[in-house]
């Protein structure tokens, strides 16, 4: 399946490839935190492969993967200043960096994986990726990272269920926030901590991906899975802006199409490894709590949201934007 869809990205992509003649190759380096089996691995692969394509050779992309490059962080900072010149990024970390990229991290502004890349397609996502390239980091395509959503002992159905509930969360206060505004005890921990800490009684519950929550054997010290998806971060191909922005018109064309390419099929690749991994874990015996309503959470967060834009008032905009787009 991933040959045929690889083949038909290529054979769609590659009517816009150039014939420049010779030319000096600009050879590019990407970092990628991801391993082998990883769909970013894999999409970063076909990235490279159509950037050699659609630009008959004038650009080259080398990835280098598993981190080796250094840290997200370090790697963010060497994009910024074009020491490395393409990343595969999530946008949680970018939040300090440009202040318009948190607002994937405000929890529940997305209703649903697909409205949040109709979001990012849209306005909103023009103003992300305008405050991002200003900052040295311009987004060429956004890529699936799943809905995170809580596991825990009992079945999470409203806000209610969670009061009194110790959850697990990243070190954010956004995060923290959310739990305490559904009168949770939020606990931040290190991601290595949280399978000892489900498992003796710590924390009661946590919250991330399906592939997450499988992967790295949550599921185990669990027995409910309850589909709030109230934090959808994406991530993005993302290039130094003086890099891509010394490129002709023609490449730029290019270079975006093999990203927007490889985004396309890093998506078809995590829709099945996000279903296998859902498949797994309710064989394992594990309840999945389908959520049809998130407006009672959506409303408890009020709260968060006016202290959020009362410190960050010029994020209104960008906010208002997010909520109406249908």
């Amino acid at each position: 399946m991933y040959r045929k869809l690889t083949k038909t990205i290529l054979g769609a992509l590659a009517v816009t490839a150039l014939s420049t003649g010779m030319a000096f190759a600009d050879n590019w380096r990407a970092w990628n935190i991801h391993h082998d089996g990883h769909p970013n691995t894999a999409a970063m692969d076909l990235f490279a492969d159509l950037v050699d394509t659609m630009t008959d050779g004038e650009v080259t992309v080398e990835v280098f993967h598993g981190g080796v490059l250094g840290s997200q962080p370090d790697a963010l900072e060497q994009v910024r200043i074009g020491a490395i010149e393409v990343g595969n990024f999530n946008l949680g970390p970018i939040g300090p960096m440009v202040k318009e990229a948190n607002l994937v991290s405000l929890p529940f502004i997305f209703k649903s994986v697909p409205h949040m890349f109709r979001v990012l397609d849209g306005e909103a996502g023009d103003i992300v990726t305008g405050a991002m390239a200003d900052a040295g980091v311009m987004p060429l395509a956004w890529v699936d990272a799943g809905a995170r959503s809580f596991y825990s002992q009992k079945a999470i159905n409203t806000p209610a269920d969670v009061k009194g509930l110790k959850i697990r969360v990243m070190n954010n206060d956004l995060y923290t926030a959310m739990i305490s505004a559904m009168g949770g005890n939020p606990s931040p921990m290190a991601f290595s901590e949280v399978q000892q800490a489900l498992k003796t009684g710590v924390v009661d519950g946590a919250e991330n991906n399906f592939p997450s929550f499988k992967n790295v054997g949550h599921y185990e010290v669990t027995s409910h899975y309850s589909l709030s998806e109230h934090l959808i971060i994406p991530e993005c191909i993302c290039v130094n802006t003086k890099k891509f922005e010394a490129l002709s018109p023609e490449l730029q064309r290019a270079v975006r199409g093999a990203a927007k390419g490889a985004a396309l099929y890093q998506r078809a690749l995590w829709a099945v490894q996000s279903e296998q991994a859902r498949k797994d874990v309710e064989a394992s015996g594990i309840e999945v709590i389908e959520i049809a309503d998130k407006a009672p959470f959506q409303d408890a967060m009020a709260k968060v949201y006016e202290d959020y834009l009362a410190a960050n008032p010029d994020m209104k905009k960008l906010v208002e934007i997010a909520q109406s787009t249908e």
